[in-house]
Order: structure tokens, then sequence, then C-alpha cells
């Protein structure tokens, strides 16, 4: 059996009705692919987050790290963070 691994941070992306239709679909594969590289940050879609009336939400963990009705630069701004955290980690 091949190895298991688990990553570090995970970002789910609601991409139910609301949230898909108000850009969380087309976020989700922004991030699959900003992120294609990265060993520790693996991009999760949800179905629904129950918090249809906040459409789009997202959420960063273990941080727990919410955004609601986010635009692409903040999301973008925040995940920057994250990918130089891991590069400055040695994990590139």
């Amino acid at each position: 059996m091949g190895k298991f691994s688990t990553p570090e941070e995970i970002i789910y992306v609601c991409t139910g009705s609301k949230c898909g239709k108000k850009g969380g679909k087309a976020m989700y594969k922004l991030l699959r692919s900003y992120l294609k590289h990265a060993k520790t940050i693996e991009v999760i879609r949800t179905d629904c987050t129950d918090r249809c009336k906040f459409a789009p939400v997202l959420c960063f963990q273990p941080q727990n790290i919410w955004l609601k009705e986010y635009s692409e630069r903040e999301v973008l701004q925040l995940l920057e963070k994250l990918v130089q955290k891991e590069e400055s980690q040695g994990y590139d």
C-alpha cells in the first residue's frame, strides 16, 4: 500500500448552489490551479455549509478562518501568506 499523507492546511470551498453561482466554483478551480504544486495545502470543495446568506464562503483550516462574500483578491492575499509560510519551512 502507498503512503497516506495528510495536508497541514486545508481550504474548504463551498460550491453549493448559492456559493457556486456567486463565485465558489470559479474560486475552487482557481485555488486548485494555484496550489497544484503545494505539498502541505489541499483544496477541498464542499457541497453546502449552510451559510447561504453569506455566499460565497470558504474556510482555511486548521486556522479556522472563514471568509464570506469574498473577493478573489482577499483569498489570494491570505493564500500567499500560507504559501510563504510553507516555503519558509522548506516544503517547496
